[in-house]
């Protein structure tokens, strides 16, 4: 007997069609593998990708962001010396405490105005009338650092330390960082005692409208503005021609009028008469120890000695613990939007650059 032939590898054919059954297909013309369904949007395949990457980025960030803020609520507050849980025990315990709320960098509106995100006048304020509202909060330490701001802002925030003073009858101590010019220096004006380091750079009471002209470069790339508008002065500041001495006039207008709102300012909160305070109000800035000798300043110390202070102004006896307001959840939302988000918003730092150049009227020190 002999061993059978080996089968030829084809492909089998399909099957052939019964009675009632079309035509078959020859098996040289079989139909190719079907494709699988196209998506029935198919411009949206990338924006899925993107959200998913999005979402990844938000979900790790936000376990990093924990961390952080974890560690650093285990680190003593200055002057204080306890842990998270301990201050969750203070709390139970509605003991005196002092507020803590710092304020760095420029002082302006906060993006979009939402509750979290880049800090600013909005976060700020909210914190000072939380701290106020608290009975067990006997005082406040106000940490500033900052060359100050927008002229709206600051008072923004003057008007809250100002509100929490008068109505819940909370004393207000200014800590006074690096620097505290200009606005920084309104919003310590309106405490009711200001702390400073001997080399802290102080003062620069005055007022400025940036504006610039670049009319000639324009000029040099074939750019010339030709605006539509309903009167003369509507484009007053333009940076794309000259200002016209009336223009001038106008603008000098508001910065002297300001400027007599912050020089008021001053006086009311550091005690001063006009003749004592607008000699020191020319935008001059001076050292922690020139200001105290200038009664701009009450105290040179550090944040120990500030903290003192205000618990003997709020009736605490002994070392004070502190309560910081707002540095748990606010701090993880902000390290979100501003990280995880930031590239969904390539904009962001070009129109943050801009918004600084813009012309604006600010209590701005602007050589910080």
């Amino acid at each position: 007997m002999t061993d059978p032939e080996p089968l030829d590898p084809q492909p089998l054919a399909p099957p052939q069609p019964g009675p009632t059954s079309p035509a078959a297909t020859p098996p040289s013309e079989a139909p190719p593998p079907a494709a699988p369904p196209a998506p029935d949007h198919p411009a949206e395949r990338p924006g899925r990708r993107k959200l998913v990457i999005a979402l990844v980025a938000l979900h790790a960030l936000s376990a990093v962001a924990a961390v952080v803020i974890l560690t650093r609520q285990q680190k003593p507050t200055p002057g204080d010396g306890i842990s998270t849980s301990g201050r969750l025990k203070l709390l139970a315990k509605r003991e005196d405490v002092v507020g803590w709320v710092s304020i760095r960098g420029v002082i302006r509106e906060s993006e979009g105005g939402r509750g979290w995100g880049e800090a600013g006048v909005q976060q700020w304020a909210r914190r000072i009338r939380s701290l106020g509202d608290k009975n067990e909060v006997k005082a406040i330490v106000l940490d500033i650092n900052s060359p100050g701001g927008t002229v709206g802002a600051v008072q923004e925030l003057h008007s809250a330390l100002l509100r929490v003073r008068r109505e819940k009858n909370k004393p207000v101590v200014a800590l006074l960082g690096d620097v505290a010019a200009s606005g920084g220096f309104y919003l310590a004006a309106g405490c009711d005692k200001v702390v400073a380091h001997p080399g802290t750079l102080v003062g620069s009471i005055g007022v400025i409208f940036n504006s610039m002209n670049i009319e000639g470069l324009l000029a040099k790339v074939g750019v010339k503005a030709d605006p539509i508008k309903s009167g003369k002065h509507k484009d007053i500041g333009s940076s794309a021609r000259p200002m016209t001495p009336e223009e001038r006039a106008i603008l000098q207008g508001l910065i002297d009028n300001a400027y007599g709102q912050f020089l008021k300012a001053v006086m009311d909160g550091r005690g001063l008469k006009e003749e004592e305070a607008r000699p020191l109000a020319d935008g001059r800035i001076f050292t922690g120890d020139q200001a105290k000798a200038n009664r701009l300043v009450d105290e040179l110390g550090d944040s120990r000695d500030a903290i003192a202070l205000a618990g003997k102004l709020g009736g605490i006896s002994g070392t004070p613990k502190v309560l910081r307001e707002g540095d748990g959840i606010e701090s993880i939302l902000g390290m979100l939007e501003l990280g995880a988000l930031s590239w969904l918003r390539p904009e962001t730092k070009l129109l943050k650059e801009l918004r600084d150049v813009a012309p604006s009227l600010e209590y701005r020190w602007l050589g910080f």
